[in-house]
């Protein structure tokens, strides 16, 4: 008799299973994704504060950022930018450094459950890559931000990782820690927000 194959599936609070290798659109709820979010630390946990700084918190940053660096973005690209990790509330954050070193496993799980995610919220499975493209320079831009005010590294290190961001679209931003429960309420609220704006 052939071995069972590994079970693929993740029970959610909201009671859905959601088949990581196989995901599918009706499996996926906000409430979901923004609670994995909230719990999820990004840098390894390896940031000052008395919270994690969450991948939720993060994907708040990067969605005002792609807005200042965007203004005239249509909503549907604002809700792309906020949701640009969502896929992490299942699979996790990992450094990249971590991520290079497993290889191409990542990318793949992280494509399939990103796609069912978009199609969910009535996005496009895969962005356009110009708009793929603003979103990741608002995320480059974050995580400069997030490595010289919570993660130790200095203004010089952070540009060499990240590039030098436009101090005039961040001037006025700072991180602020803060329990799960208020990113996770935040991150709902901005989901439904532009939802209702679509």
């Amino acid at each position: 008799m052939p071995p069972k194959p590994p079970r693929a599936w993740q029970r959610m609070l909201s009671g859905r299973r959601l088949d990581l290798l196989d995901p599918t659109p009706v499996d996926i709820e906000i409430e979901d994704i923004a609670h994995g979010l909230a719990f999820v630390a990004r840098w390894n946990g390896q940031t000052h504060g008395d919270f994690a700084y969450s991948v939720a918190e993060h994907s708040l940053l990067v969605e005002i950022i792609h807005g200042r660096m965007n203004p005239k973005a249509p909503v549907k690209w604002k809700l792309a930018a906020l949701l640009h990790d969502a896929p992490e509330y299942v699979i996790g954050d990992m450094i990249s450094p971590v991520k290079a070193a497993v290889g191409s496993g990542y990318g793949e799980l992280d494509a399939r459950l990103t796609a069912a995610i978009h199609i969910r919220f009535g996005l496009p499975a895969t962005l356009p890559k110009t708009i793929k493209a603003q979103i990741k320079r608002a995320d480059k831009i974050s995580a400069w931000m997030e490595a010289v005010q919570i993660a130790g590294f200095s203004e010089a290190e952070a540009t060499r990782f990240f590039g030098r961001p436009d101090k005039a679209l961040i001037e006025d931003l700072t991180i602020r820690l803060r329990p799960p429960v208020e990113v996770r309420r935040d991150l709902i609220a901005r989901h439904e927000a532009l939802l209702a704006q679509l």
